[in-house]
């Protein structure tokens, strides 16, 4: 794991202080179902009732309440079966009108789909314009400036004007603003948490990142037709020392309907190839080892690579196991948990490219969007009573949060759980269906 502190390939620090990402922790199974104590064990229940408190015995409540829940989780109370079959009929009948809603609810998504669309050539000029200023083919304009320098005051009062006149000698043979997307991916949390210091040499020669949608029906396309997006990503290929690929990209393709919170739910996600030079693979480490031949006794050197951390890595997703292979066993627990973990975090950052990034790169370049991702953070503060700061429990929670990986917070992912989108129950592009509790 890289350091989150944004320095560039060319040795020029971000304008922004280092960033920690806060812990997402894993969703939990739920809590096992408690069990009624026989006579012998009474007076041991209630000392230990005692002890706890009213605070300790409202939790431990809590607990088995939840505990019950989970067992009921995907069963029939018998509730529904003993109703007369006229209100059963009438419970089928508003079934079919939440039918009608939902169809109603797919066709509102696609509009907005629709509408995202729209806009996004709408602000095609305006990216053009911003690359053409990033990588120096154009220079910005007074009018582009005045503007900038009031949104500056506008968010800081004590902000100075940057005099147009000053002699800056030192500057004078930059090009357009270096470093610019790398300086930006490293101020996002989460990402800063996918890049490596050897990634940051590749990211040096990105010099742009864009967003378009699937083509529609009956357009030429892969995935024509499906809802979703495609990140790319476009490198300076004759100066990236790396890989030979102009572009790069990475499309994350919905199901066909929308899931049961009424919003998209992703399906899978297909990145490019990466055409690595020679030794350059990022996402491998080579290590020499040596051989000996039993029969000769003749020593050889060789070379294995392992897969090693990497941002580069976002453009080969892992596949969810099938239901079948699940259920065969022929994957371990702990692996589809790795799994499911990573496929929230690829989900995640697409996500963010999409929604925060793309659109408002420069305020990550400067640091501006992270005070909005740590107000994010903090929205769940009341949440938790404060502690004293010679509170035991205190110690105790900083463990559990620690304990839980570093899944960036806040950001939008699947349900981590064997229904996945990619898994052989979802793939049908349909919702999964809601047992009768």
């Amino acid at each position: 794991m890289s350091s989150n502190v944004p320095i560039s390939s060319s040795g020029i620090t971000a304008p922004t202080p280092q960033n920690t990402p806060l812990n997402h922790a894993p969703i939990s199974s739920g809590l096992s179902r408690p069990t009624v104590p026989d006579i012998s064990e009474e007076s041991e229940v209630a000392e230990e009732i005692s002890s706890l408190g009213a605070e300790g015995v409202q939790a431990a409540m809590l607990g088995m309440v939840q505990g019950r829940l989970s067992d009921l989780v995907g069963r029939s109370s018998g509730y529904i079966e003993a109703l007369p079959k006229k209100v059963r009929r009438s419970v089928e009948g508003l079934k079919g009108v939440q039918v009608a809603q939902t169809d109603l609810q797919n066709q509102y998504k696609r509009e907005c789909l629709e509408l995202e669309r729209k806009y996004l050539e709408l602000q095609k000029p305006l990216y053009a314009r911003r690359y053409a200023i990033i990588t120096g083919a154009a220079a910005v304009t007074t009018e582009e400036v005045a503007a900038g320098e009031a949104q500056s005051i506008k968010d800081d009062e004590d902000y100075t004007p940057i005099d147009a006149d000053t002699d800056d000698a030192e500057g004078a043979d930059i090009k357009g603003i270096p470093d610019f997307w790398l300086t930006a991916l490293r101020n996002h949390p989460g990402l800063a948490e996918l890049i490596t210091d050897r990634d940051a040499e590749a990211l040096a020669h990105l010099k742009d990142v864009t967003l378009s949608y699937l083509p529609k029906k009956g357009e030429e396309g892969e995935f024509a037709g499906k809802p979703g997006f495609t990140i790319t990503f476009h490198w300076d290929a004759d100066a990236n020392p790396f890989f030979t690929n102009k572009t790069l990209s990475k499309t994350y393709i919905y199901q066909e309907e929308v899931g049961y919170s009424g919003d998209f739910v992703y399906d899978r996600a297909v990145g490019s190839d990466i055409a690595w030079k020679e030794d350059k693979d990022l996402t491998r480490e080579w290590e020499i080892k040596k051989q000996r031949n039993k029969n000769t006794n003749r020593t050889r050197l060789i070379r294995k690579s392992h897969p090693t951390p990497s941002f580069f890595n976002f453009f080969a997703p892992p596949a969810m196991p099938s239901d079948e292979e699940i259920e065969n066993g022929d994957i371990e627990p702990e692996d589809l948990e790795e799994i499911e973990e990573r496929l929230e975090v690829d989900y995640q950052v697409g996500e963010d490219l999409k929604e925060k990034i793309i659109p408002r790169a420069v305020d990550y370049f400067t640091g501006k969007a992270l005070e909005y991702e740590m107000m994010d953070d903090s929205d769940d503060d009341g949440e938790f009573d404060e502690l004293d700061e010679d509170d035991d429990d205190e110690d105790d929670f900083e463990e559990d949060s620690d304990s839980d990986g570093d899944i960036p917070a806040r950001r939008r992912g699947p349900p981590k759980n064997r229904n996945l989108p990619g898994t052989a129950s979802s793939a049908s592009g349909k919702p999964d269906e809601c047992k009768q509790q």
